[in-house]
């Protein structure tokens, strides 16, 4: 099974997205903020992340860097409320740039686009 590392500070995203894509059939892990996944990335070793930007502490942007320095190969789909983000020369590391909202087929496509289900 794939698994996808979910990084986000806020409790209901963590429950929406966790049951839309274990209903895709991928597992999904929870980390709350940049710093806790960075601590989980060596030991779940996810075949993807997600990852909102505007977390408090080390936000997301520094995180994604931290990421890629890691593993330069592992995909990261930014996760925003905010569009004017998908801007932001920093967030072209990425591999992908979503906002949030409730309809998450814009999430399941670009998760599929990086992954398939087994």
């Amino acid at each position: 099974m794939k698994k996808i590392l979910l990084v986000d500070d806020e409790e209901s995203i963590h429950l929406l997205y966790r049951e839309e894509l274990e209903e895709e059939g991928y597992e999904v892990h929870s980390a709350l903020s940049g710093e806790e996944a960075l601590d989980k990335l060596n030991i779940i070793e996810p075949d993807l992340v997600i990852l909102d930007i505007n977390m408090p502490g080390m936000n997301g942007i520094d995180v994604l860097r931290r990421m890629k320095e890691i593993n330069q190969s592992m995909p990261v789909i930014l996760s925003s409320a905010y569009q004017e983000f998908k801007q932001d020369l920093a967030s072209w590391a990425s591999d992908d740039y979503i906002v949030k909202s409730s309809n998450l087929d814009e999430l399941k496509n670009a998760v599929r686009k990086y992954l398939r289900p087994e």
